[in-house]
């Protein structure tokens, strides 16, 4: 298995640079792993696919805005990004630390509304420890100090728009840097319509990070490794789980993130642990998935771990299939894009 098996070609002009005007207003392509039928509909009718005693799981993390600009005492400017909270006391975090030149430990960064960040020491990867001076109060200030983190691909500024675009509406869970963007496609109306329909609504939370985005520099993909990311799965949430794998009914997830989380805490093929922990499963061809059972998620790029996990799940060849189609049917690709279900 090789890196540039993963890779196929897309036109520019296919990555979605806003949201659809309305969020269930995307097109979804349907996918069916035995027959390799190819479909689409589109995503508000989407609860029709849907039977009786199936299970959708949710992640309800909600992202901050993460992005922050300072100034470092020389005058230099800085961006902050806030990869993670750290279980210190005060507001320490993880950062990833753009400016001309490299940070140094003792480096103080003034930022709006008399905010001081200090750096402490190199972190993990190519992040830095980072100290804020709040006392109190850090949540609002970053709420209204912050900027959506958007990703690289989207070739603008966050906007006000995206403070509500660019989260769930079952965001409740503070915590993630980037959206799990396949439930960014349902509304309020749209999670009642499938719940009419005799299906039951869990969630999991996990924090998306930078395991879920770190590119692979390695020709071979399982010399990879992923960056941890928090989640937890409630209780009523595996016990819903565990009575579909000794009962029957369709477990079906919404995003890489809720199926990362998910196949983290199985036990086997029949239970799931409740309780808390950091995920860091890399799923890519041959992982033999234990509670997923349909997978609904948005078109990945290429050559990245989110592609591995969904051509694990419906097959390589399949998928790929799946995505020229996508180019040639025009579809909008990446978070703000549209969507597929693999069934």
């Amino acid at each position: 298995m090789l890196l540039k098996d993963f890779d196929y070609f897309l036109p520019p002009e296919l990555i979605a640079q806003q949201p659809s005007h309305k969020r269930d207003a995307s097109r979804l392509m349907t996918v069916e792993r035995r027959s390799g039928t190819i479909g689409e509909i589109g995503f508000a009718e989407v609860a029709g696919l849907f039977r009786d005693g199936d299970l959708l799981v949710l992640n309800d993390t909600r992202v901050i805005p993460a992005r922050l600009a300072g100034v470092k005492e020389s005058g230099g400017r800085v961006e902050l990004f806030l990869v993670r909270k750290l279980m210190e006391p005060g507001e320490v975090w993880q950062c990833l630390v753009r400016s001309s030149k490299a940070p140094r430990p003792g480096t103080v960064i003034r930022l709006a509304g008399d905010m001081v960040a200090s750096v402490v020491k190199h972190g993990e990867g190519d992040t830095w420890i980072v100290s804020f001076s709040s006392e109190g109060g850090f949540e609002e200030w970053l709420d209204n100090t912050g900027s959506m983190p958007l990703p690289p691909y989207i070739k603008r500024a966050a906007g006000e728009n995206d403070r509500e675009r660019y989260q769930t509406v079952f965001a409740r869970e503070r915590g993630a840097v980037a959206a799990p963007t396949a439930g960014l496609h349902f509304t309020g109306e749209l999670l009642q319509a499938i719940e009419d329909r005799g299906v039951e609504i869990a969630t999991i939370t996990l924090h998306v990070g930078l395991g879920t985005f770190m590119p692979i520099r390695v020709d071979d993909p399982r010399q990879h490794r992923m960056h941890r990311e928090f989640y937890r799965i409630p209780e009523d949430t595996a016990a819903a789980v565990n009575h579909r794998k000794r009962f029957g009914g369709r477990v079906v997830a919404v995003g890489t993130t809720t199926t990362r989380a998910l196949e983290q805490a199985a036990m086997g093929e029949r239970a799931l642990r409740a309780g808390e922990g950091e995920a860091d499963i890399f799923i890519y061809p041959g992982y033999a998935f234990k509670v997923v059972d349909a997978l609904i998620t948005n078109f990945h790029l290429p050559r990245s771990t989110l592609l591995m996990l969904v051509s694990a799940f419906t097959g390589k060849e399949l998928l790929m299939r799946a995505y020229a189609e996508a180019v040639k049917r025009r579809f909008r690709f990446y978070s703000y894009g549209d969507a597929m279900v693999i069934i």
